[in-house]
């Protein structure tokens, strides 16, 4: 399978604006400019980043949408508070890995992961036609592919796990493996990077899709709340080890 272009959801770089947005938003992430804080004036912020009031004021609609900031009449552009950042946005997503704290909120997108995913595969087990079913297994036979190596398995397994909710036919729910790419790519290279995790997480992955195959909804169910559980040990035994 090519190689996931992650780029193409986020805002592209290649625009003045969009590189605007893109270190601007980087300050808010890095916690360089607070919430509650009042960006610089347009004229002093145009000039320290060397750019145009037309780029500056665009960035500053793209962050707006995004929950990062706000604008109000004669009172400037204020940092908002965290919960109201929109986490699925690809951008926001990674920016927050790019910052290098991921761990700070991993344990949020396992508990999504096990709110969504179980019953994602149940679904599929019930409702995933042979096409959709048949993307689960070369996704699966791709992670098999890779053995050991970390970098060329995170691919595969993003490609398993998006295709077990496109197999749910859902509109909301196939989407959300997209959204969540950059942080979901990022927790499979550090829950991998444990000697042996890779290859030991097979047979959880392959219990999945033997329930899937078989159209049992429940086991479907039961096989990815382990392979979650498992894999949230294996990404806290890995940032453990990392601190020691």
């Amino acid at each position: 399978m090519a190689e996931h272009d992650r780029s193409d959801r986020t805002f592209s770089r290649r625009s003045l604006h969009g590189q605007v947005a893109h270190e601007i938003g980087a300050r808010i992430i890095r916690g360089q400019l607070a919430p509650g804080e009042t960006l610089p004036n347009e004229s002093d912020l145009s000039l320290e980043m060397k750019v145009s009031r037309t780029a500056l004021r665009e960035a500053i609609k793209l962050l707006s949408a995004k929950g990062l900031v706000e604008s109000r009449p004669k009172t400037g552009t204020r940092i908002r508070p965290r919960s109201s950042w929109n986490m699925l946005d690809p951008d926001v997503l990674s920016w927050l890995v790019s910052d290098g704290a991921f761990e700070d909120y991993a344990d949020d997108l396992f508990e999504m992961r096990r709110v969504v995913e179980p019953a994602a595969a149940a679904i599929a087990a019930t409702r995933g036609d042979k096409a959709a079913i048949a993307e689960i297994k070369t996704a699966y036979d791709e992670m098999v592919a890779a053995g050991e190596d970390i970098e060329a398995g995170v691919d595969p397994d993003l490609h398993f796990h998006q295709a077990i909710l496109g197999a749910t036919g859902n509109e909301f729910i196939a989407p959300l493996g997209a959204l969540i790419d950059s942080a979901l790519a990022t927790s499979f290279r550090i829950s991998s990077s444990r000697p042996g995790a890779k290859i030991n997480s097979l047979p959880r992955h392959a219990a999945v899709l033997k329930a899937i195959v078989a159209g049992d909804g429940e086991g479907a169910r039961k096989a990815m709340e382990v392979l979650l559980s498992d894999a949230m040990d294996d990404f806290h035994r890995a940032v453990d080890g990392d601190r020691k």
